[in-house]
């Protein structure tokens, strides 16, 4: 840092006792330390957020004491292990290291979330991205409306529907053990995940994390030969959220609209509330098959805590294969 005349104003961010901002240095490179962005990156551990707050203050008041404005990054990781390690967050600790060297590897995460609709499966992957720092969320209800204007209704009906309705566009003679509802939403979620392996497929080609949700990520579904290959160059974790208690279900449809000011059609939910819970039934019945995790989503925030620690379980399997030398 250059210049010490008392007339130059301090800028934003942490400063020190001498009043000039204490900078991050990597490859060269320098930008203000941000005990919030520090904070949101120790929430991806798990850690809540306000104590993820409290160590990142710890950690600004341990870089404020030094006579250095600039802290090279490997230095400040040093810094934020001791203040977790002093704190006895142990378990965080271990999870903050796991983390950066998962960065280390530019290894990108990707977090597919399946489940019927009106089970919270926007809301967990939102408030997942939060606390991961990931800043790319796709819904696969948008991947089917951009290929809704593509393709008419007579070249691909299963599309034109909701994933509940979609039994309205099987267009061909089924037998008396066929359930056109499930039937139709298979047929709609085979032609979904064209779009959904497109963009996975970008994201690896980037290096970028993505959580993609929806009711099209059926376990067991996206198992081409070349979409296994692919999905070997990220650390996957794939998860059914569902809602066992019918009743617990249908109130989330009343709460939706509450917190919509009314703008989704909760009328035609509640119409088809026996179809989605079929699909629901359906979805279940993949990922037991295909030993996918299921989370029962009565508490979001118990439901986000169990993700986290499903991710770390994958990062562990996925740090112990490559040590094993697989």
């Amino acid at each position: 840092m250059s210049g010490s005349g008392k007339d130059q104003e301090p800028r934003a961010g942490s400063v020190g006792v001498d009043g000039f901002p204490i900078q991050l240095v990597s490859e060269g490179h320098k930008v203000p330390f941000s005990k919030g962005l520090l904070a949101t990156t120790l929430t991806a551990t798990g850690l809540p957020p306000e104590r993820a707050f409290r160590v990142a203050m710890d950690v600004e008041r341990e870089l404020m004491r030094s006579p250095d404005r600039e802290v090279a990054v490997d230095r400040l990781r040093h810094l934020v292990e001791l203040v977790l390690g002093a704190g006895e967050e142990e378990r965080y600790l271990r999870r903050y290291r796991m983390w950066n060297r998962l960065a280390r590897q530019d290894r990108p995460v990707v977090v597919l979330i399946g489940g019927a609709t009106g089970v919270g499966k926007s809301t967990i992957a939102a408030q997942l991205a939060d606390r991961l720092g990931v800043v790319r969320i796709i819904s696969t209800d948008s991947i089917r409306e951009v290929m809704r204007a593509f393709f008419s209704e007579s070249l691909m009906p299963a599309i034109h529907y909701s994933s509940y309705e979609a039994g309205r566009g099987v267009r061909i003679p089924l037998g008396s053990g066929m359930d056109p509802h499930v039937v139709g939403f298979m047929e709609q979620v085979d032609v979904v995940n064209v779009g959904v392996l497109a963009i996975v497929d970008r994201a690896i080609e980037e290096r970028i994390s993505l959580i993609v949700e929806g009711v099209h990520m059926v376990p067991g579904m996206l198992a081409s030969v070349g979409a296994k290959e692919r999905m070997k160059e990220v650390l996957l974790l794939q998860m059914v959220v569902a809602v066992n208690d019918a009743a617990l279900h249908r109130s989330h449809f009343l709460v939706r609209e509450q917190e919509t000011s009314g703008r989704r059609a909760i009328a035609r939910y509640l119409r088809g509330f026996d179809e989605i819970r079929e699909i629901q039934d359906f979805i279940l019945e993949r990922a037991r098959a295909e030993g996918t995790l299921v989370v029962d989503n009565v508490n979001i925030d118990d439901t986000l805590g169990l993700v986290v620690d499903a991710l770390y379980d994958v990062i562990e399997q996925s740090e112990g294969s490559v040590d094993a030398g697989e």
